[in-house]
């Protein structure tokens, strides 16, 4: 029992240190280390077991399915860099600008759009706010409208796929699967693939989409002076003519690659590839190639995918350690007792998460509380795609939620002085209870996540 109660303490002052600002990735090894070396001297760690670390490493750099999440942030930048959203937000709002709450609407179209070909969080709301959001303030838009609609639409890279979040949930899920399989005596499990998780997502990201825009419709109507109309009451001419220019190209592209997905013609890995050279095209034919242009791309694709491959490293430390401590037992008994079984476990789950947002990024939650949730859950016979939905819908909100929500705080960086950051901060509050409701809404019918994935795989 030392052993399971040093095991959250680890917990805790991973997070205690996390909140300090240290590096993740050494914060999660470090925190796993000292008490690895704590529990060798109390007789509740084995030290042998850290022996395990390098057949681990070994397996993440030969797993093939991470390539994919360079090559999706590769196709991000580039798309980003090719200035897309900029043709996008210009036809949008003149399409939907001559009606009230349009420029919102348009807004969020486009950051599903963004979505679905980058899937960039930060990448998305910096180029929307540098874009729509001086145009919302002359049209007289509310601040807190404005900034809770880019915010919120910038987000929605992490459910719509394809979306680096579902490739690491696809592959931390698939772990945990197998080992509540093999738990309950089933040496033979089907394996949930990311494929599963992207067209599991499809709908409730669509959903969200949804929600998103009934609500500025509904805000429109009941407060005309948050959301006003553009002043051009007629549309110019040749306007369906320049919404195709704009929506094609990007368009062929999301459908060629998420398509091929999910379709079972490609792996999500060979779609990336695919989507990586396409947005090279892209970039060339809107004449934005150049060294310049693909030095930075590239750089930023290897910062990126470094951050997130290091964090990776150190969490398998921690998760390993607390598993030799116990951990993983401790957590599976509480789950397990608690009152009113499998639907009282989720939302312990759920709300743990959802708290975790407030002051940890979407990384360090999928891979810190993740290896030790999944299997538990898993073995209560729950279905792995729609668990993997509903991680990914809460862990959206760990951008909006202050006071560490990264989309705040990109938005805070690129947003003129007269926008206030308690204006910023009130503006997501709508948008975060849209989110709760989305996930409430695939909480209650599970088939919005499972009846895509049941009819495509």
């Amino acid at each position: 029992m030392a052993g399971e109660v040093l095991s959250l303490v680890m917990f805790a002052v991973a997070c205690g240190v996390l909140l300090l600002g240290f590096p993740v990735a050494f914060s999660l090894a470090g925190t796993g280390l000292a008490f690895a070396l704590i529990g060798h001297s109390m007789g509740t760690f084995d030290m042998p077991l850290l022996g395990s670390l390098p057949s681990r490493y070994f397996g993440v750099m030969t797993n093939e399915l991470y390539v994919a999440i360079p090559l999706f942030v590769f196709m991000g930048v580039m798309l980003e860099r090719a200035r897309i959203a900029e043709k996008l937000l210009t036809t949008m709002g003149m399409l939907f600008g001559t009606m009230r709450g349009g420029l919102g609407i348009s807004v969020v179209i486009v950051g599903m759009l963004l979505a679905a070909s980058t899937g960039i969080v930060g990448a998305t709301v910096v180029t929307m706010g540098l874009l729509s959001l001086p145009a919302m303030q002359k049209a007289g838009y509310d601040p807190k409208l404005s900034t809770g609609i880019i915010c919120a639409s910038g987000t929605l890279g992490q459910i719509i796929p394809p979306s680096i979040v579902l490739v690491l949930l696809g592959d931390i899920l698939q772990g945990a699967y197998a080992e509540a399989q093999r738990a309950i005596g089933n040496w033979a499990p089907e394996p949930i693939s990311v494929m599963d998780l992207f067209a599991g997502a499809f709908i409730p990201g669509l959903l969200l989409v949804a929600l998103y825009i009934g609500w500025i419709i509904i805000k429109s109507l009941i407060d005309p002076k948050s959301a006003p109309a553009l002043v051009e009451e007629k549309r110019p001419e040749g306007l369906w003519g320049e919404v195709l220019r704009a929506l094609l190209p990007p368009g062929l592209l999301i459908v060629a690659v998420l398509g091929s997905i999910l379709t079972g013609i490609a792996t999500p890995t060979e779609s990336a590839a695919f989507g990586s050279i396409g947005a090279i095209v892209l970039a060339a034919f809107y004449k934005r190639l150049d060294m310049p242009v693909l030095r930075h791309v590239v750089r930023q694709t290897v910062q990126v995918s470094a951050m997130v491959f290091v964090i990776l490293l150190g969490a398998s430390v921690f998760s390993l350690v607390f598993r030799g401590l116990g951990g993983d037992h401790l957590v599976e008994e509480l789950l397990h007792n608690l009152p009113g079984g499998v639907f009282s476990a989720m939302l312990v789950v759920m709300l743990l998460m959802f708290f975790m947002g407030f002051f940890l990024d979407f990384i360090e939650i999928v891979f810190v509380v993740i290896p030790i949730v999944g299997p538990i859950l898993l073995k209560m016979d729950i279905d792995p795609v729609w668990l993997g939905v509903m991680i990914a819908i809460n862990l959206q909100t760990s951008f909006l939620t202050p006071p560490f929500g990264f989309a705040l705080f990109y938005l805070r960086g690129v947003a003129p002085a007269a926008i206030k950051t308690f204006d910023i901060y009130r503006g997501i509050i709508p948008f975060v209870m849209i989110q709760m409701l989305g996930l409430c809404l695939v909480a209650a019918f599970p088939w919005l996540a499972t009846w895509l994935p049941g009819i495509l795989f």
